[in-house]
């Protein structure tokens, strides 16, 4: 990056102070200008001093081995780059082939019974691919998606449009190209394969984005290396293979960046307008494929907001982010023929408001003022909150929209406010991953070593953001020229963060996430991935090492360049010692999938029963019923839409303390033909209220076997009815008969 073009009244010294602060900014000092590993602008501050020496008309020797040093590093740096992009490479297909193979020696996937590959895909997992295999099978591609638009057997006996409820558009995507290029592949290892290519790019945007923050594409190998040997806390891609996750998360690190490179000033105006259209299509492909995609949105507007009103990046670049986001959403919302959930939701509430904000306050300068900074801060942070309020409850009121209230009450039980024996919060709240973050994890992430080394990083880099934040609104340097909230030039302090707002955009992201992951351990998939990164870039800070080596008083003229490499390679070196034996003889252990009950049950089913039956059972279940079989079910895991919500609620009934005629009644009114009924389930013992019949007790007012401490629960003598019915008593027989018994499952069909 070129120095700031002094003041005319500005002295020698101010100028060299200019020049060495700029320097500092990139992360780069005067005696670490050879190091290649560096940003990709070196090529640019290479070319600056031999202009200057022709134009000085003379040179001293020392200074010429300075050109010489500086001309060699500038055709070194193309061969530098392609080596780390190279080695990105490497790590993305390194990283892609190692989760196939964790998965195929967990499952043995290419030698078991396609009924048992199916069967693998658990719960909400199987009915995803169920649509891709219904696809891939469909008389024609046409047909097939406009069979989803008119899907009768998802939720039996209703008709609903499974590209309205569902995020499926990657199915629809993969099956056309399976059919359009006749694929030899099986289609099942071919959906597989394209999840786990998907993989790679995930590596290469978190790499693309350290490299860019850190200046070495070594640290964004120990990025990847970092990311790949804690897969257990960074990835589910390896067992939970169909997951909205497995297709989204990729797409939410490219955007990352593509961000950083927008957002880095050294980058040319060339990339970083490249970069825009990078980030439109990140944004889309990662709202089109996850359903709660508004909520990392919603976050990440807020971290653009937070960098916004700080001062670190102008109104423009954020104003185009923001667009970016909405125009994805909107987008999803109509292929998804009007998407309430995504239409009402708090980010697009939140980035309406934002963009009044940018575009009434966006290019009126920064007060002056510590006081006046500080509320301008704190004044529009309100206003943006009490705007993204109104706005969502206005759109609610104009269309109605209710499909997101379990939501709301989930985050309201979570914190003990609100109806504690409200069934739709507690099914979340019982389950360990939407709960709050557990401690093995971190106890895994420290045995790694990256969880230390990401604390002491982002703590640093947080409190370098507060005091350049402190700096610039106490006035100091005010000689010094920043660009402002509009991209005009105004005050800097002298810190190192003030000309890194990508770096500084990171770290606030990395706290919104790593605050949902704590709250939420489902989520930690979106905090884990900036752990890796930060740890990273924390070892490879050239703005550390320069102040080490000018503490201890170093004079090598690449003594930063050697300090920081060795200590990358050192972590990395360490880390490869500590983790890789233990991987390798993971690696040779070979297990297989194993579940014959459950494929004794789908044979059953495909054998005896019609092709047009309709099953009622858990949701899960119920999903690989669907993919296995074919057949109809009343309910599935997919559960963001309110009246499948109360439908579900009504047919797990069958595990509640109801009578045979009441369960009757309501699997009638489903025109339901077959009951599965778990005793994995039904027998389950109670614990702290929280098994299946026991939130159906609950939510009926009647005390659960163990009893909880909670108002309003009656005793009721009326029998578990998944109990009872399998006593085949003629006051049970005469509405249900059992027609199927294994270890497992009981099927009874509906009299």
């Amino acid at each position: 990056m070129m120095p700031a073009k002094k003041p005319h009244s500005a002295s020698k010294s101010d100028a060299k102070k200019r020049n060495n602060f700029t320097q500092a900014s990139n992360g780069s000092t005067p005696s670490s200008k050879s190091d290649t590993n560096h940003s990709l602008t070196h090529s640019q501050e290479a070319d600056i001093h031999p202009r200057k020496k022709r134009l000085n008309g003379h040179s001293s020797p020392k200074k010429a081995k300075s050109t010489a040093d500086t001309s060699l590093m500038t055709k070194l740096f193309p061969f530098n780059v392609l080596l780390g992009l190279g080695a990105m490479c490497v790590a993305g297909v390194m990283h892609q082939r190692f989760v196939y193979q964790m998965h195929e020696n967990t499952m043995w996937f290419t030698n078991i019974k396609e009924v048992e590959r199916e069967i693998s895909f658990r719960t909400e997992a199987g009915l995803y691919y169920s649509y891709f295999k219904q696809l891939v099978h469909s008389p024609s591609f046409a047909q097939g998606v406009q069979d989803l638009t008119r899907d009768n057997q998802t939720e039996h006996p209703d008709t609903i449009n499974v590209l309205a409820r569902m995020n499926i558009y990657q199915e629809v995507i993969l099956a056309g190209i399976h059919r359009l290029f006749s694929v030899e592949t099986k289609p099942i290892f071919f959906y597989i394969h394209s999840v786990f290519a998907l993989q790679g790019f995930q590596i290469a945007g978190l790499y693309v984005m350290t490299w860019l923050m850190s200046g070495s594409w070594l640290a964004a190998l120990l990025t990847a290396v970092f990311f790949s040997f804690n897969r257990y806390d960074t990835t589910r891609v390896y067992n939970s293979i169909p997951l909205r996750e497995s297709f989204s998360l990729p797409f939410i690190w490219i955007q990352a960046a593509a961000l950083t490179v927008y957002f880095k000033p050294q980058i040319s105006k060339t990339f970083q307008n490249l970069a825009i259209p990078g980030i439109f299509i990140s944004t889309f492909a990662f709202c089109l494929m996850w359903q709660f995609n508004q909520f990392i949105m919603m976050l990440q507007s807020f971290s653009l907001f937070g960098v916004w009103v700080l001062g670190f990046l102008p109104s423009y670049k954020v104003r185009n982010v923001v667009l970016c986001q909405l125009m994805s959403l909107l987008i999803v919302c109509i292929l998804q023929f009007g998407n309430q959930m995504i239409l009402s939701s708090w980010a697009v509430a939140f980035m309406l408001g934002f963009l009044l904000i940018l575009f009434v306050w966006g290019h009126k300068p920064s007060p002056t003022t510590f006081f006046g900074n500080l509320g301008r801060v704190m004044g529009l942070s309100i206003l943006s909150l009490f705007m993204m309020a109104a706005i969502s409850a206005l759109i609610k009121v104009v269309f109605k929209v209710d499909s997101d209230e379990h939501i709301s009450k989930f985050l309201l039980n979570k914190f003990g406010i609100g109806d504690e024996r409200d069934f739709d919060s507690r099914l979340y709240l019982c389950l360990g991953i939407f709960g709050f973050i557990t401690r093995d994890v971190f106890g895994r992430l420290t045995s790694n070593l990256v969880f230390p080394l990401y604390a002491a990083a982002h703590i640093l880099f947080l409190c370098a953001v507060v005091y350049t934040v402190f700096s610039k609104w106490r006035g100091k340097n005010r000689h010094e020229p920043q660009a402002d909230f509009n991209g005009n030039h105004q005050a800097l302090s002298n810190t190192s963060l003030s000309g890194r707002p990508e770096l500084v955009f990171h770290v606030v992201q990395a706290v919104f996430f790593g605050v949902l992951a704590l709250f939420t351990l489902r989520m930690k998939y979106f905090w884990t991935p900036y752990i890796c990164v930060f740890a990273a870039v924390g070892i490879a800070e050239t703005s550390y090492w320069s102040t080490l080596v000018q503490c201890l008083n170093i004079r090598h003229r690449h003594a930063v360049t050697i300090a920081r490499t060795s200590a990358v390679v050192l972590v990395l070196s360490i880390l490869i010692k500590m983790v890789l034996p233990g991987i390798m003889e993971e690696m040779e252990k070979l297990s297989e999938f194993w579940d014959p009950d459950t494929v004794e049950l789908m044979e059953w089913i495909v054998n005896h029963t019609p092709p047009t039956a309709a099953f009622t059972g858990s949701m899960q279940l119920l999903a690989g019923v669907k993919l296995c079989t074919g057949r109809r079910i009343t309910n599935h895991p997919h559960y963001e839409d309110k009246y499948l919500r109360h439908k579900t609620k009504e047919l797990y009934q069958i595990y509640g303390r109801r009578s045979p005629k009441d369960v009757h009644t309501i699997l009638a009114g489903y025109n339901s033909n077959y009951i599965i009924l778990e005793d994995s389930i039904c027998m389950a013992p109670s614990r702290d209220g929280c098994r299946l019949p026991d939130l159906i007790d609950i939510d009926n007012g009647v005390m659960p076997d163990e009893p909880v401490a909670m108002e309003g629960l009656t005793s009721t003598s009326t029998l578990r009815f998944c109990d009872a019915v399998r006593h085949q008593n003629p006051s049970y027989a005469k509405y249900f008969k059992a027609v199927f018994i294994n270890k497992t499952f009981r099927l009874y069909q509906v009299m």
